[in-house]
């Protein structure tokens, strides 16, 4: 156990970001504005223009509600990142925050968890543009390529043997669900074999990924112009839709508010959290700011108040114009409302939602990279991960990164990781907010954030009483799920257990109302997410573990100091 829980000095952090200050580290391209269009680039993705639509379905106007505390729940999260990034300003996002507070096992855990977010989880962004990207080549440009380059093996043969099914029945199909499943048919038999096998792929997603290493390799100067462009691009285009859309809403739509209650509501809190992963990704900058301590914090709470105004406008436009229960099934919800009234504003939001993804790809590839470096500095990983190439960006950490990334997005399942990146961000959630609670109290200097010193001696178990009102139903039938042998309620019960002990402690210590919030709000939204994601979660994380034990704790150079 000795060493497992060393901890890196704020004063030793201080010394590497001198170090960098003198020119030994990245280059310093990024002000606040910059940041703040970095943010807006990472979250407003394909959960704007696919995932609000099944969420909306579930939830109905109400959806607009979700948006609201979701960003709330982000909010306190984001709030505790900007007080670590005004004390840390270095490269590594939560993995160098955990090494502070925490200690170097919980750094490595939250260091390998991150994968999921950035490398992990932009394969499903790379997958996404790819579906994007097709559908304009088809609407606009009328190209078709061959469906054996547009899809992952699984899916392939998932989609075939489901037609072979249906087709055995074709009198039970209508016209369209026929053509569907011959075209799904045909696709995979007539697709080229490798050694008697199928053989699929999706190229446009290795095609796009290859291309945004590139810039993210060359440097972050070029990578930022690229963003700001296409961030102005995007939200000029959402603007758009917001504005012709309102022409088009009828208010009898938002009667009812909440049609399937509260219960339906949340049922959207696994699509709408996806749709505002991401804005943790600029503290990994942190080291190319020009005034981290300062510019730092304001580009992460700018870009979430810009993105959730346009969120909270989208769900009330979009289920104003259409009822909400023909969004069942849509995963193009912007392009879904203007298909009949107006085509070509159709075709822009196909274009917007390429060009959405792309700043999403870019950013989330310049994060991963700089996690590696942080973790690489501090011995856990070998040395080449922190080598910088010519561009002072660095370089074989990027590489490596393209290459997990395109391969994955080649031949993976999109659906597969979904889940377990939400874990990974969350979780990263909770230890950053629950480290703010373990720094030492400072006075605020000029010019650099601090926290807001809020008492949450009261405020918490008076919210985690409303909370267990509103819940009981869930509350009892969760332990009658449990005396019956199920597990279905056990998340739950775990959260209101560990939330009571939390309140308890709170009232004790008169701990701060932010980061507490900050951790129950997360520790919340992971209840929502299965069961069964959170299995493949731990062998996600016995896997880092094997690499921490038999590489990075040998290595640390915490443990050669």
């Amino acid at each position: 156990m000795s060493g497992l829980f060393r901890k890196k000095p704020l004063s030793q952090l201080q010394q590497e970001h001198i170090g960098a200050e003198s020119g030994a580290g990245l280059r310093k391209e990024l002000g606040v504005r910059d940041l703040t269009f970095m943010g807006i680039a990472a979250v407003i993705g394909a959960g704007i223009f696919s995932t609000i639509g099944q969420a909306a379905y579930q939830g109905g106007p109400g959806i607009s509600l979700l948006f609201v505390i979701t960003a709330i729940t982000c909010g306190f999260s984001a709030l505790c990142y900007a007080e670590f990034a005004s004390r840390v300003p270095l490269a590594g996002s939560a993995y160098t925050y955990s090494y502070v507070v925490f200690g170097e096992l919980v750094a490595w855990i939250i260091g390998w968890a991150l994968i999921l977010e950035y490398a992990i989880g932009n394969i499903v962004v790379a997958i996404s543009w790819s579906g994007y990207f097709n559908n304009l080549l088809v609407h606009l440009l009328h190209i078709e390529l061959p469906s054996w380059m547009l899809v992952d093996p699984v899916t392939a043969s998932s989609a075939y043997e489901q037609a072979l099914v249906a087709l055995s029945n074709p009198s039970t199909l209508s016209a369209a669900q026929f053509d569907t499943f011959r075209f799904a048919k045909e696709a995979y038999e007539t697709a080229p074999r490798i050694g008697g096998t199928h053989f699929f792929f999706n190229l446009p997603a290795f095609i796009i990924v290859a291309l945004v290493t590139y810039l993210a390799y060359i440097g972050i100067k070029e990578s930022k112009r690229g963003t700001n462009i296409m961030v102005l691009f995007k939200v000029g285009v959402i603007l758009f839709v917001i504005g012709a859309g309102a022409f088009y809403v009828d208010t009898n739509n938002w009667t009812p508010f909440m049609p399937n209650g509260i219960t339906g509501v949340l049922k959207g809190v696994s699509a709408v959290f996806y749709a505002y992963i991401g804005f943790d990704a600029i503290s990994t900058m942190a080291e190319e700011c020009k005034n981290p301590q300062k510019d730092m914090p304001r580009g992460m709470i700018n870009s979430l108040l810009i993105c959730t105004g346009l969120y909270i406008s989208i769900a009330l436009v979009l289920t104003g114009m259409e009822h909400y229960t023909l969004f069942e099934g849509v995963t193009d919800p912007l392009a879904f409302v203007f298909e009949k009234r107006a085509p070509w504003i159709e075709k822009i939001v196909s274009v917007s939602a390429v060009v959405a993804t792309t700043s999403v790809l870019i950013v989330f590839q310049i994060g991963q990279p700089r996690i590696w470096m942080s973790m690489s500095r501090d011995g856990l990983l070998p040395t080449k991960f922190q080598s910088l190439n010519k561009y002072q960006t660095p370089g074989f950490a990027t590489i490596i990164t393209g290459l997990i990334v395109g391969l994955g997005a080649l031949f993976l399942q999109g659906g597969l990781v979904t889940d377990l990146t939400s874990i990974g961000t969350l979780f990263a959630f909770v230890l950053v907010s629950g480290g703010v609670l373990l720094l030492p109290r400072i006075d605020k200097k000029p010019g650099q954030f601090k926290l807001p010193d809020w008492s949450g001696r009261y405020w918490i178990p008076l919210l985690l009483l409303i909370f267990v009102y509103i819940n009981t139903g869930r509350i009892e039938a969760a332990f009658q799920s449990i005396q019956s042998g199920s597990t279905e309620g056990l998340l739950l019960l775990l959260f209101f257990l560990i939330s009571l002990l939390i309140a308890i402690f709170t009232a004790i210590k008169n701990l701060a109302f932010i980061p507490v919030m900050g951790v129950l709000s997360c520790l919340y939204l992971l209840v929502e997410i299965p069961l069964n994601s959170w299995k493949w979660f731990f062998v996600w994380m016995a896997v880092g573990l094997l690499i921490y034990f038999s590489y990075g704790k040998k290595n640390s150079k915490l443990k050669a100091g």
